[in-house]
């Protein structure tokens, strides 16, 4: 049976939403898939470079993200989103299922995340003031973290660190934990940005000078960020986020039709 037009059209517009959105990546290696019922996260193989990513590590982290800004989305148009990661053991190239459930009240939390996934970030360096954030705002953002299965830990300051260095930590080191640190760096990103602070990160590496000092037995390091206030200028990093670079290229090839 075919999606019933209603449900298809708000699934399309989510969609639309979803990669309008900064991501980890400028390239989407992802694509979203309205089918009966579902909205269907794939593994792009058009796009996805293994060469340079052979565990899939980042396309996992960039999928995480990609699914917060259709999460957020979902609750623009009062709808609950209940996502399943590595929904079907049969197609491992079905990174995640989001499932349109019931109503939703929409929150001062989630109308805030989804302002900032709308909002044209500039690409590159900012003036530089060298300012760190106040702890009370790295803990606010530590509890964004939390609420995506992730944890952020302080690290201890680098020489020529301009703000506050950090990890993101998962229980774990596979394929799920992966999506679960993409989420929960995007929600933190999204959160850094509401409160007028700059972010880079890198990823490629988990090679983290003083991460054992701050994590416990079986956390993995995942991402390593340095936040500053807004008008710093974060050290250069594996990844920045530079906001909607490629969202107008990537919108149409992200979304894929209905099937039955």
């Amino acid at each position: 049976m075919n999606v019933h037009a209603a449900t298809r059209a708000s699934a399309e517009r989510l969609v639309v939403a979803a990669t309008m959105g900064p991501t980890v990546h400028d390239v989407h290696a992802w694509r979203f898939k309205v089918v009966s019922g579902l909205i269907e996260v794939h593994a792009d193989p058009d796009r996805y470079r293994p060469k340079h990513d052979p565990a899939g590590r980042g396309l996992h982290l960039s999928s995480g993200a990609a699914l917060v800004n259709l999460r957020l989305a979902a609750t623009q148009l009062g709808h609950e989103a209940i996502v399943r990661l590595l929904p079907d053991a049969g197609r491992p190239s079905v990174l995640a299922s989001v499932r349109l459930a019931g109503r939703h009240r929409t929150s001062r939390e989630e109308r805030l995340l989804y302002a900032a996934t709308l909002r044209p970030f500039r690409a590159g360096r900012t003036i530089a003031t060298s300012a760190c954030p106040p702890p009370s705002v790295v803990d606010e953002l530590a509890g964004e973290a939390r609420l995506e299965g992730a944890v952020l830990r302080r690290l201890p300051p680098a020489p020529h660190s301009a703000g506050q260095r950090a990890v993101l930590t998962t229980r774990g080191d596979s394929p799920a934990e992966w999506l679960r640190a993409g989420q929960a760096l995007q929600r933190l990103l999204l959160g850094a940005a509401g409160r007028s602070l700059a972010a880079s990160f890198g990823y490629e590496t988990l090679d983290m000078p003083g991460a054992e000092e701050v994590t416990e037995p079986g956390e993995t390091p995942q991402v390593l960020l340095e936040i500053t206030q807004a008008g710093s200028a974060p050290t250069p990093a594996a990844g920045r986020w530079t906001g909607r670079t490629t969202a107008g290229r990537s919108a149409a090839r992200a979304a894929s039709p209905a099937v039955p």
